[in-house]
């Protein structure tokens, strides 16, 4: 048995041609794509005390707040602006995430945003705002 060949028109050859060297670019271009997997940081509880530690530290200076105790073995941390006490506390808990309260107290009426403005400063250098 004799096969037949017959030829495409020149017509349709072009675009053919144009789709298959596009696909193909497309799957040249896929094959390039990388997806990362994300990278431990080997930070653990430590790394998130230490940078609580240091972000509360940070927004009591930020506000003015003069630091009298910073004793990072008990998570206590306080000062003074004016009048105002300010008190920090920091704990670990079961989950080995950390609390962290602020409180201030004394006269507050000279300066009543003060442990709100602790509190956003906080917030701000642990990039919660």
């Amino acid at each position: 048995m004799m096969s037949r060949h017959f030829p495409l028109p020149e017509a349709q050859v072009k675009p053919s041609l144009a789709r298959f060297l596009a696909a193909l670019a497309a799957l040249l271009a896929l094959a390039g794509c990388v997806v990362y997997e994300p990278v431990p940081t080997g930070g653990g509880p430590a790394a998130t005390f230490d940078r609580a530690w240091n972000a509360t530290l940070g927004a009591f200076q930020d506000q003015g707040v003069n630091v009298g105790v910073a004793d990072r073995a008990t998570g206590v941390i306080e000062g003074r602006k004016g009048g105002i006490n300010v008190k920090a506390r920091l704990v670990t808990q079961a989950d080995s995430r950390i609390r962290v309260e602020i409180n201030a107290g004394g006269s507050l009426s000279e300066d009543p945003g003060l442990p709100d403005r602790v509190s956003r400063a906080y917030d701000a250098r642990m990039g919660r705002y």
